[in-house]
């Protein structure tokens, strides 16, 4: 929902009674599940005023949603210091590829960064080239060639941080200082760490993007994606969307505000295990490299500190040596690590990965690592006891060297 975020209360709290402003969350715990496709008019002159209106709060068409999406609009707005409004989208991907149709048209350039998601860079090399729009790939970690990337018809940045799969945390200040100086609107993937670890609007991105399916749900039964903006692009987002047929079921709303109101704890327990976790690893023999920023010593730990108030259950590490084989007998070993894709959920997760057929510009292996550390892993920390996800990971390394 539109409005001033401004609250004088601490995100903790913002998550419990976020979203329960309305004439229809007054007087319920939690906002009714709305179902409807139409909406009815005393007369015609309230049909075309409402029409006019166009905002949330006021009924119009199912398409512009109800209360219940709009109780979750408000949450999510209202924990984005700066935004102006949140639109919601069907998946997170639909919300990256709606927010970047809202930006671009045909003969502009986006640039992306090179470790961007995997589904992000297929939007740019497949769905947004066919509509005259070209991509250039980046490396965020260096600044001054980002800086040259840019041309009189580079229109918008793609950011994430940290990194898909890699982790690398890149100073989003900089990159979005730059890009604005430019002429250029920023958007960054901010699924890792949601609003509450980073509030991108506030370090000067444009438009923030959130794979709510990931942490806000929590409880892997649900998709959607959200965007906030200021009330520039916000109002451009919502049209967008709305010309785009993007909407979520009242259903799939009500899940994922169920799952916002317990994310504060849920993030903080998943982030402590997983910082027990990749200290650990950090200390096994068969490990190259762990990719967690949280971790110290790790590059990028710097920049979280400076930027970041929390993290996550997301990170990432390399074996030494080895092979695939070797990687998958670890992997297919653990009990407690189920084998999938997606994260943020309350179970954990474990899923082997290769970089090289995904980047253009940042070398994989990283340079100083040894030419046989490629075989990684990425693990999503859910609310399991840490020593039991330890004791699991044991026993998956003891399978390293079988068969």
């Amino acid at each position: 929902m539109a409005g001033d975020n401004d609250s004088k209360y601490r995100p903790a709290t913002q998550l419990v009674t976020g979203g329960r402003s309305g004439d229809f969350a007054r007087d319920v715990v939690n906002p009714p599940v709305w179902r409807a496709s139409t909406h009815l008019y005393d007369n015609c002159a309230e049909l075309r005023a409402r029409k006019a209106a166009n905002r949330d709060g006021q009924f119009f068409y199912g398409r512009r949603g109800a209360p219940t999406q709009w109780a979750l609009s408000e949450a999510l707005t209202a924990l984005e210091p700066g935004a102006a409004g949140t639109v919601l989208y069907p998946s997170g991907l639909a919300a990256l590829v709606g927010a970047l149709l809202t930006v671009l048209r045909s003969g502009d350039v986006l640039l992306v960064a090179d470790n961007a998601y995997d589904p992000t860079r297929n939007t740019a090399t497949g769905l947004l080239a066919g509509f005259g729009i070209e991509h250039r790939f980046f490396d965020p970690l260096d600044l001054d060639a980002y800086e040259a990337a840019f041309c009189d018809r580079t229109r918008a940045v793609m950011l994430e941080v940290p990194g898909s799969l890699t982790m690398e945390v890149c100073d989003i200040p900089a990159l979005a200082r730059i890009a604005r100086a430019k002429g250029a609107v920023s958007l960054v993937d901010n699924t890792w760490a949601t609003s509450l670890g980073f509030p991108a609007l506030k370090h000067g991105c444009d438009i923030a993007i959130t794979a709510l399916t990931k942490h806000v749900g929590g409880h892997s039964d649900v998709m959607m994606g959200s965007a906030s903006a200021g009330d520039h692009w916000y109002r451009r987002l919502r049209l967008g969307a709305q010309q785009l047929g993007h909407v979520v079921s009242p259903d799939d709303a009500a899940l994922v505000l169920r799952g916002l109101r317990t994310m504060g704890v849920r993030l903080e327990k998943q982030s402590a295990t997983a910082l027990a976790v990749a200290e650990w690893l950090a200390g096994r023999d068969e490990v190259a490299h762990v990719l967690a920023p949280m971790l110290p010593g790790t590059p990028g730990h710097a920049l979280w500190q400076r930027d970041f108030a929390g993290g996550c259950g997301l990170f990432s590490f390399v074996l030494k040596g080895g092979d695939d084989a070797a990687r998958c007998r670890l992997v297919d070993a653990l009990a407690l690590f189920g084998i999938g894709y997606s994260w943020g959920g309350f179970e954990s997760l474990a899923l082997p990965f290769d970089v090289e057929p995904v980047r253009d510009t940042m070398p994989w292996p990283k340079a100083g690592w040894g030419v046989e550390d490629r075989h990684a892993i990425r693990l999503s920390i859910g609310l399991e006891d840490q020593d039991d996800l330890i004791a699991d990971l044991a026993n998956g390394f003891a399978a390293l060297t079988e068969g």
